[in-house]
């Protein structure tokens, strides 16, 4: 079995009650055989169910997995969440994970290695690079009109990749920290500003293909929140 570096998982929860708790014991047990001193860390972004009790529940059996808590109140948004929890990280490389586990916990090494190995400051998660590794697919509109997001990420901010918007981006800390800090989008179009500033700043990135499954539950609005992030886009080349 081939041990990964220290790393800080970030995990940006809202209403995950119905499945933070199967998340976390998953987390925890990978960490717990391949990374024993890295930390798990859980932003609840303003959650109105029972997802803070069920996150304290699945801490109390982290063993010598290091955790953490972070309160948002009210609702600020799976950006701030993000970045709050990368912030927050003591480990040198911070990867966060959407909280339904898309992205197995078990693709971490194609993100981390590149990174302890000091061949890229940032390495993220593509659907888009080897869509066999796709299980379940997402309704045919919404993977559409992810693709045609992408495609206008590409036209307005320059960036060469294909997938910006995949829940599983791993960045080395002490040079991102910048970054993270100077962002400001709050929404679900913060992953494009990440990685435009790092693009910017000239930073080492890498996209790289993940294993991927859709599961019902997402807190995307296909129509309001396309429309929204279109409008962050936007705002981001402006301000560029």
């Amino acid at each position: 079995m081939t041990m990964l570096s220290p790393f800080s998982v970030v995990i940006p929860a809202f209403n995950e009650a119905g499945r933070i708790g199967a998340t976390l014991r998953g987390t925890l047990e990978y960490l717990g055989r391949v990374s024993p001193e890295s930390e798990v860390i859980v932003v609840n972004d303003g959650s109105t169910d029972a997802t803070a009790e069920i996150v304290r529940e699945g801490f109390s059996a982290a063993g010598s997995i290091q955790t953490r808590l972070i309160e948002h109140h009210p609702n600020r948004g799976k950006g701030a969440a993000v970045r709050a929890g990368l912030l927050a990280a003591t480990r040198p490389i911070g990867l966060f994970s959407d909280a339904d586990l898309s992205t197995p916990i078990e693709d971490a090494p194609r993100l981390i290695e590149p990174i302890a190995g000091g061949e890229v400051d940032i390495a993220f998660g593509s659907r888009a690079l080897d869509r066999r590794l796709i299980g379940h697919h997402q309704p045919w509109r919404r993977e559409q009109g992810g693709r045609v997001f992408n495609l206008v990420v590409r036209v307005a901010t320059g960036l060469p990749f294909w997938d910006t918007q995949c829940g599983f981006k791993a960045f080395r800390l002490d040079v991102c920290r910048p970054i993270l800090e100077k962002a400001q989008t709050a929404g679900f179009g913060f992953d494009v500003e990440l990685l435009y500033l790092a693009w910017r700043a000239k930073l080492r990135m890498r996209e790289v293909p993940v294993h991927w499954n859709h599961f019902d539950g997402s807190k995307v609005s296909f129509f309001r929140d396309s429309v929204r992030m279109f409008g962050e886009v936007v705002a981001l080349r402006s301000r560029g």
